[in-house]
């Protein structure tokens, strides 16, 4: 990834990694690591950080891994915390509310 002047973005890479699970749930680790230019490691601990946080849960099918968004969960930082996931996702994905799930038991928003 070409770096902007002053090395920063407006998008942390655990923002970056719950827009990837966002569009494929069922997206291997080294995808979600190449969508958004980062390691595999640095990946992986963010699926983690990000299902510790209660953002996502993951469940085996076979080898395969399937994510799946809680859309309801509340942002993390004060500023943001009247947000949810659902907003985040609408705002930089384009989606509507109507193509994104209302509950995490609906599974993901692809």
């Amino acid at each position: 990834m070409e770096q902007q002047a002053g090395g920063w973005a407006f998008l942390t890479n655990h923002a970056h990694v719950l827009l990837a699970i966002a569009h494929d749930p069922a997206a291997r680790i080294r995808d979600i690591a190449a969508a958004c230019h980062i390691t595999e490691r640095t990946a992986q601990t963010i699926v983690g950080d990000l299902e510790q946080a209660g953002y996502l849960s993951r469940e085996r099918d076979g080898r395969r891994t399937h994510y799946t968004l809680r859309m309801d969960e509340r942002l993390r930082h004060p500023a943001e915390a009247h947000l949810t996931v659902r907003a985040l996702l609408e705002a930089f994905t384009g989606r509507d509310r109507e193509d994104l799930p209302r509950r995490a038991s609906e599974g993901q928003a692809s």
